[in-house]
């Protein structure tokens, strides 16, 4: 096992294979790492004794506020402990997966999933050690990896749901078809606010693939919803922005709306396999609230996905009060979580079962599937 930084990856002729068939390939991560700022990139190349690849793990360092969305009393206790003691409940740590994004095994192939995942903690558990990290955390990972990354408890591994995504089908003829297929109080809600909307104001649609042009004028939308979101990890760059249309045209969308020619909203969207990935919106809120734009935004990414014969709309995590009236089913998403010291470890695991994120979401146990969060 060999750890390398994002300029030495150019002499591993695995590594533009290893995400090749994921929506977010080694060109993604390659942008997170020049653009996405706070993070400490590192990656992981495996091979076995052969010298044949096994993969390339893409990880990185960050200092974490383990307490980030956690409401109410305990929120309201530690800020207070922290007034005397600021790091507290911070901690350094060893992140497996994608800094702005789901995580994903970098197996050179499919059936090297289970090796990589056996050869991780070994490999992770020193690394972390020795550059000073309390925790290691498998961030965000698909629940189709549960199968594979079991033999990660057996390491002393903690597996906790964190917040899903959220998935919708879209096998329907048409938008008109499949509003008619929510419940009639939704419905009527929203043909409600498109009509007002659109009674209120001209507001035009555009999809691009280059968004560098406009980056002075959509940059302080994407920071209006940054700033309200109640989670924050990344926090993304003009810069991110830019390179995601210049190294990545064939699958980002960027989705803008415009009031008398002024950019008032848009949408970073990614279509892969069918499926079209609603990643980050940004919003003028001098108008957002009044005309409704979060679900105006929605109806033209859903009418322009079902148009192209899509199957599936994934929105990422938070706010999803409106996504279970929409008729979304959830993704869920897991972390693997343990301390890197053995006698904190045993503690950490249970107190970490209380910091979970989705416990302090009253939405989440709504959704029809819910079980799968912990399942």
């Amino acid at each position: 096992m060999k750890i390398v930084s994002l300029s030495e990856l150019d002499a591993y002729d695995a590594w533009p294979d290893v995400f090749a068939n994921k929506w977010k390939d080694h060109r993604y991560y390659e942008i997170v790492d020049q653009t996405v700022r706070g993070f400490e990139h590192r990656y992981l190349f495996f091979q076995d004794r052969n010298g044949r690849n096994r993969g390339v793990q893409p990880i990185f360092f960050v200092r974490q506020n383990l307490t980030e969305g956690v409401p109410g009393k305990i929120a309201s206790i530690v800020n207070r402990i922290r007034k005397i003691f600021p790091r507290f409940l911070t901690m350094r740590v060893l992140m497996v997966g994608c800094a702005a994004g789901a995580g994903e095994l970098g197996a050179s192939n499919p059936e090297d999933e289970r090796w990589l995942a056996e050869a991780l903690p070994t490999a992770l558990l020193s690394y972390a050690r020795q550059n000073g990290a309390s925790l290691i955390v498998f961030k965000d990972f698909y629940a189709k990896y549960r199968s594979v990354l079991a033999s990660l408890c057996a390491h002393g591994y903690t597996r906790i749901p964190s917040m899903p995504m959220t998935r919708l089908s879209l096998e329907y003829a048409s938008f008109d078809d499949y509003l008619a297929s929510i419940g009639y109080i939704t419905r009527k809600s929203l043909r409600r606010k498109f009509r007002k909307a659109d009674r209120a104001a001209k507001i035009d649609m555009q999809i691009l693939t280059d968004i560098a042009p406009h980056l002075d004028e959509i940059y302080p939308l994407y920071l209006q919803v940054h700033e309200r979101s109640p989670m924050k990890f990344e926090k993304l760059t003009k810069e991110y922005l830019a390179k995601l249309g210049q190294l990545m045209p064939e699958r980002v969308r960027f989705f803008i709306w415009r009031l008398d020619r002024r950019i008032i909203a848009f949408s970073i969207c990614m279509v892969h396999d069918g499926t079209i990935y609603d990643e980050y919106l940004g919003l003028d809120y001098s108008v957002a609230l009044d005309l409704h734009l979060y679900f105006y935004t929605l109806r033209d990414i859903l009418r322009w996905a079902i148009n192209h014969r899509l199957t599936f709309y994934c929105s990422s995590p938070l706010n999803y009060d409106p996504k279970l009236h929409l008729g979304c089913d959830l993704a869920p998403l897991d972390l693997y979580v343990r301390h890197t010291q053995p006698l904190l470890n045993p503690i950490f695991s249970r107190v970490v079962k209380f910091l979970e994120p989705t416990r302090h979401d009253s939405v989440l146990p709504k959704f029809a599937n819910a079980a799968e969060l912990y399942g």
